[in-house]
């Protein structure tokens, strides 16, 4: 690792709005932390590309963070941690941390955990990454994995109340639910915003694994452990950076952050 000014800020990229939940979840465990967010729009979503083309993505999008000087980069998006966090911790010498192990040790924190749902991204399932890393460590679970290509689009159009949201929600749950699902993991840092339809679906009976609380909390224990957290004095800041501006993109982060986020930038990678 290479040294690192600990009031520097961190970096968080994702395809989209998605890594918006992983922001405010930050923010709420790292109230002092100053944040620059890149979402890239323009390329959205990243689930159904190649691996190739992910890894070569999220090399830009680290590289973004970088030349803005952030002292770690956070992965907020499953597809691109399933795909190519190797390349990214082996090219880069700070800390980078990724949400699918964190994901992966919330959903085993209750014992009493038998059968697992994942839902995620094509690209994130195909990986089996989330499927591999939950086998080697509980080889007696049920492993149930779904991917939900089109709840991606439906957030990032604001769609998260529409009725028909609700009907294809259901309707890829159901064979999990089906065979007595005991716990769902969220494996997509867009879905946390659908927790509300989602909890109101499964009416309290299946535990939710949000990959986006869970990795704010990794990140505070290893700043802690690395001694890197923002010690300066004054308000910390928060910088929003997009490949592709929307309306879509500030009515959903409005919606999200609950906080004053300033203007949004444009910025080509």
């Amino acid at each position: 690792m290479i040294e690192v000014n600990p009031n520097a800020p961190l970096g968080v990229f994702d395809s989209g709005v998605g890594g918006l939940t992983v922001v405010r979840a930050l923010m709420d465990v790292l109230p002092g932390e100053s944040i620059i967010y890149l979402g890239d729009t323009a390329r959205v979503p990243y689930g159904s590309k190649s691996p190739e083309t992910i890894r070569k993505f999220a090399v830009e999008d680290t590289q973004f963070l970088l030349s803005k000087g952030v002292k770690a980069v956070v992965v907020a998006c499953n597809t691109a941690t399933a795909h190519a966090m190797p390349v990214l911790q082996s090219m880069f010498r700070l800390p980078i941390i990724g949400v699918l192990e964190p994901g992966v040790e919330a959903t085993l924190a209750d014992p009493h955990c038998q059968r697992v749902g994942i839902i995620g991204t094509a690209g994130t399932i195909k990986s089996c990454a989330y499927q591999h890393a939950l086998a080697m460590k509980r080889p007696d679970l049920q492993i149930y994995a779904e991917a939900t290509p089109l709840l991606v689009p439906l957030i990032e159009e604001d769609w998260i109340d529409h009725p028909a949201t609700k009907m294809i929600v259901k309707e890829y749950l159901k064979p999990m639910l089906d065979r007595g699902m005991d716990t769902l993991v969220l494996g997509c840092t867009h879905y946390p915003l659908l927790k509300p339809l989602l909890v109101k679906i499964l009416n309290n009976k299946v535990r939710l694994v949000d990959s986006a609380v869970v990795c704010a909390e990794h990140v505070k224990r290893l700043l802690t452990e690395q001694e890197l957290l923002r010690t300066a004095k004054g308000k910390p800041k928060l910088e929003l950076y997009l490949t592709d501006l929307s309306e879509q993109f500030e009515t959903l982060a409005k919606r999200f952050l609950r906080a004053d986020f300033g203007r949004v930038q444009r910025v080509s990678l």
